[in-house]
């Protein structure tokens, strides 16, 4: 399967917010209401709310199975063992664990950190990992740090909906490369890197997520990792590599980063929302020395430091818990729920319906029938009881229409089958 991508037009300066005329009081009055919306800087014009995170609300209403939100299963962590930790850390390092700390994170922490990112074939120095709040934090920061308004982000067609909304709320271009079910294409992005070099407007840097992609779930295998460093290398342009779920593999062993291969020219983004719990909002970026003290700066300037207590949490977990097997038990319960999804794809979609099989993650993306359009299915789908993210809030432009998101990560397996059974019945009825 290949996804059909072309580059993102030009885009235009943000239209003139409107402006709504204030009446002024009555003499002795104050004066009406202010019109914020004429006081919103551009980058604030363009943010935007995203399709995933709009449909949330709907999709916690009762009776509707979500296979919508990329939620991990936080009922499989044994609550009474956090507890213990949190109450550890307070007795313990009270004074540390409730007080301001540093910009870049707990030495520990990001000590710890090195250990968990050697899994995947990194060696790393703690002194170059900066602990962030979440890794859409790290992304944020790298945003600021790396982006001038104009300036051109490459990533895959389809990524990741949140990274379209950062990079385009610092006024950045983005130009999705096509993809095949092995992910972004080499000589695709050789192809973009190249056109955009000849119009004088090079790319700053790619942004992959290599590991069960959000959204397609695909992973770069190890031959085609090797000719997309080597691509990005020949253009010159630097690698963000966004891994939230390479630990959540279903057969094979980790995937070796592509960071482990390209150290100096790769920024890896770390997350603990996915392996642990995103309510701790702990994650982390490696990068670079040069790039790690600007990144600190630009933390420090957003919220001086991060939550002391969250991190001391996160470190404790992983110097006392036998995390590496619970991670295994956390892959057991991922595998079985994408499993009941396989299966009830196969058994109850129509004929001309197409998906991808994850190694990995929690997503499966679906192909539709020619003439059906995701954005037009969904209302059908929750008058059904069922939701689902239509593909075109993974692309920069709006393309996608024939694509859908189904995430598997949080629902039992039993309402798995039940969404994904309404799920087919609404597209057999609207072919």
């Amino acid at each position: 399967m290949r996804l059909p991508v072309e580059l993102e037009p030009e885009p235009t300066a943000p239209a003139e917010p409107p402006t709504r005329a204030v009446e002024p009081g009555a003499r002795g009055c104050c004066p009406g209401p202010v019109a914020w919306e004429r006081h919103f800087s551009r980058s604030a014009h363009a943010m935007v709310p995203s399709e995933v995170r709009s449909l949330f609300s709907v999709a916690a209403l009762p009776g509707i199975v979500s296979l919508a939100g990329g939620m991990p299963d936080v009922s499989a962590l044994p609550s009474e063992t956090m507890a213990g930790i949190l109450a550890d850390v307070v007795r313990e390092h009270g004074p540390t664990a409730l007080q301001y700390g540093s910009a870049q994170g707990d030495p520990g922490l990001r000590e710890s950190i090195c250990s968990v990112m050697a899994a995947e074939g990194i060696s790393a120095r703690p002194e170059d990992v900066m602990v962030t709040v979440g890794s859409q934090q790290a992304l944020d920061l790298l945003a600021r740090v790396l982006l001038d308004p104009g300036d051109t982000v490459v990533t895959e067609g389809p990524t990741y909906v949140t990274a379209l909304g950062t990079f385009k709320a610092v006024g950045a271009r983005v130009v999705q490369v096509a993809m095949d079910r092995a992910g972004v294409i080499p000589d695709e992005l050789a192809a973009a890197f190249g056109r955009l070099t000849a119009e004088g407007r090079p790319a700053k840097f790619f942004y992959t997520v290599p590991t069960f992609q959000n959204p397609t779930g695909a992973t770069v295998p190890a031959g085609r990792r090797a000719q997309i460093l080597e691509v990005c290398r020949k253009a010159r342009v630097l690698v963000v590599e966004d891994n939230p779920y390479g630990l959540l593999h279903y057969d094979a062993a980790p995937t070796r980063a592509l960071c482990a291969d390209d150290p100096d020219r790769v920024v890896y983004l770390g997350s603990f929302s996915k392996t642990l719990a995103p309510g701790l909002r702990v994650g982390w970026a490696h990068a670079p020395a040069a790039l790690t003290a600007k990144l600190v700066l630009a933390a420090e300037s957003a919220m001086l430091s991060h939550s002391a207590l969250a991190q001391l949490t996160v470190d404790r977990y992983l110097r006392t818990e036998p995390w590496q097997e619970r991670l295994g038990e956390f892959r057991a319960g991922y595998r079985t729920r994408r499993d009941a999804m396989l299966r009830a794809l196969s058994a109850s979609m129509p004929a001309g319906v197409s998906w991808t099989v994850p190694d990995g993650g929690f997503f499966v993306w679906v192909t539709l029938p020619e003439g059906l359009d995701s954005r037009e299915l969904l209302p059908h789908a929750l008058a059904a009881g069922v939701a689902f993210v239509p593909g075109t809030g993974f692309y920069a432009d709006g393309r996608g229409t024939r694509h859908l998101r189904l995430s598997f990560s949080y629902p039992p397996a039993e309402l798995i089958d039940e969404g994904v059974r309404r799920l087919a019945a609404v597209i057999a009825a609207q072919l």
